[in-house]
């Protein structure tokens, strides 16, 4: 879904605290990333910034749409984490582990190992 649709689709998120958790993700293809954490939800979502050559499956399951319009910023709702205690235990050093490659892959997998729900 594209951003306006994700707010739109539960106005907590709109009025809600977010939380950003670095804008310099990306994935093994060079899709950019942001990552943020939307305290009235629990919701830690991923927006895309789409590489349009890069069509492939994404470290959290899903395949990436081609033919994406530059304008249009694609979230994904990657886990559900209901405090901010919380989520800084599960992403703890995610400053370090932003600049590496394949970056977004460390995400995925700290929540895996910390049993986050996600979508």
């Amino acid at each position: 879904m594209d951003i306006e649709q994700f707010y739109s689709a539960d106005e907590r998120r709109r009025r809600s605290a977010e939380v950003e958790l670095g804008t310099e993700w990306h994935d093994a293809r060079g899709n950019r990333y942001e990552l943020s954490w939307v305290e009235d939800t629990g919701e830690l979502y991923v927006m895309l910034e789409r590489v349009p050559e890069a069509d492939s499956w994404t470290p959290f399951g899903d395949i990436e749409v081609e033919h994406v319009p530059v304008d249009q910023l694609l979230v994904r709702v990657v886990g559900h984490v209901a405090t901010r205690q919380e989520l800084d235990r599960v992403l703890e050093g995610w400053q370090t582990a932003m600049p590496g490659p394949d970056s977004v892959s460390w995400v995925a997998d700290r929540l895996r190992q910390h049993g986050v729900a996600t979508g």
